[in-house]
Formats: structure tokens, sequence, C-alpha cells
């Protein structure tokens, strides 16, 4: 009797640790699936499975192109802008003092080239209206202005688009 309540005992123990064992493996594998799934969330390419629109596309590839260049460099114009603009009651004299936002080794080449800057911005300058420059909508539009003909007369010269901002650090109208 002794011999069959041992065997009994052994025959119900190895039920329960392969019950045991595939309950652990099954946890195991679960465990593994859930981190496999969370790490594919966090690291997945995003760029993949958004779809691109058409804008969204070329705003992109400008950015890493942007970046790609190097670092933004500022030169600064050696004099401030002094010019005077015909107003509706009277001349108004305005200063402005400029600065060149430029990438990588940009800046040696718009350094050389100051007098033809200086001739695109104070021609843009001087073509503005009073009423516009009294409004910040009419002064960013004048940085516009300013940006776009300074690439323009740099496109001839260098063989590219040297500066990528005009910066206003001081303005005065009086």
């Amino acid at each position: 009797m002794a011999e069959e309540e041992s065997l009994e005992l052994t025959t119900d123990n190895q039920p329960k640790s392969k019950k045991k064992l595939i309950i652990f493996i099954v946890i195991g594998i679960v465990l593994v699936a859930l981190i496999a799934g969370v790490a594919l969330f966090f690291l997945g390419g995003d760029d993949e499975s958004t779809p691109a629109t058409p804008g969204t596309a070329a705003t992109a590839e400008t950015v890493v192109d942007e970046s790609k260049k190097g670092r933004a460099n500022y030169v600064g114009m050696p004099r401030p802008f002094l010019f005077n603009l015909p107003g509706v009651d009277r001349a108004r004299l305005v200063e402005i003092k400029v600065q060149l936002m430029v990438r990588g080794d940009d800046g040696q080449t718009a350094k050389m080239h100051i007098p033809l800057i200086e001739d695109a911005l104070l021609t843009t300058f001087s073509a503005a209206d009073v009423q516009k420059l009294s409004t910040q909508a009419g002064k960013d539009e004048l940085r516009q202005l300013a940006l776009l003909n300074v690439q323009n007369t740099l496109q001839p010269v260098a063989g590219r688009k040297i500066v990528e901002k005009v910066l206003f650090t001081g303005f005065v109208m009086q």
C-alpha cells in the first residue's frame, strides 16, 4: 500500500509540474510579444506609416537639407540703413539695422559681397511706403521683400542662395 501511495503522489506531481512549466512558457511568450509590440510602437518608423501629402514631403526634405548645411551664422551690415520716405503730411527719416542669417561657410561669401547686398537692401528700403512701415505686417512684408531681393541679386554672382533670412535688429522711424 505504501508503494501505491508513493506511485500516486509521483504521478500527481508530474502533471502539476508540466502544467506549471506550460504556464510559465505561455506567460514568457506573451511577455516577449508585449515587449516587442511596445518597442515596435515607440521605435517604429513613423515616416513610412503616415501617408505623405504633396506639401509636407517637400517641406520635410527642405528642413533636412537646411540642417545638413551647417550651423546658422549671422553677418551684420557694417552700418545702419538711413533713408528718407515721403509721407502724406511730411517726410519721415527711417533707420534700419540689418543682419543676415547664413549657413555654414556662406558667411565668408556674404561678407565678400557686402556692397552688393547693401545696394539691394537700400533699393528695397527706399521703395517702401510710410503707411506700410507703420504696421507690423508692413515691416514683415518689407523683410520678406528684402530677402527675395538679396537672394535674387546674389544668385547670379554666387551661383546659389546664400542668405537664408534678413533680420531687422533695429528699426526707427521719425
